[in-house]
């Protein structure tokens, strides 16, 4: 056999990850894993205008904040937690055991976590950026 080793065009391995995805996972824990993955939109409107919005992954039973964001002037007012609140009602009813966070240490989206309840987990230091990252999580059930 000779092989060639070669960056892919955007979306080519697309049916192989598809098709090996359960047996790389089974690898790599040891167990055969279900892994149902899902991404959820939360919005927070007012009117038509969508003011904040949250993006909830849940992969297995954990729900993670990928990303939340509410537009400055809307801020302090309660949309934050009102977006996850409503993230973890969802990933309650996926049965998700703990949801996550990830942000930058020591900065106001650590400390509005951990408002909502979240617990520091671990601090990963990254290089790049010469910022830490806090990883945050909350216990659900």
């Amino acid at each position: 056999m000779s092989f060639e080793v070669e960056r892919a065009k955007p979306g080519e391995t697309d049916g192989f990850w598809t098709r090996y995805d359960r047996d790389w996972r089974t690898e790599l824990w040891h167990f055969r894993v279900v892994w149902h993955e899902q991404l959820h939109d939360i919005v927070a409107r007012d009117d038509d205008r969508i003011v904040g919005a949250l993006r909830l992954r849940i992969a297995a039973s954990l729900g993670g904040v990928e990303a939340l964001f509410v537009l400055p002037e809307c801020r302090r007012a309660g949309i934050g937690r009102l977006l996850v609140a409503h993230a973890e009602e969802i990933a309650n009813y996926y049965n998700c055991h703990k949801m996550t966070a990830e942000v930058f240490h020591a900065r106001p989206a650590q400390r509005f976590f951990e408002s909502c309840g979240y617990k520091l987990d671990a601090v990963l230091p990254q290089h790049t950026f010469k910022l830490d990252v806090a990883v945050l999580r909350k216990f659900l059930l």
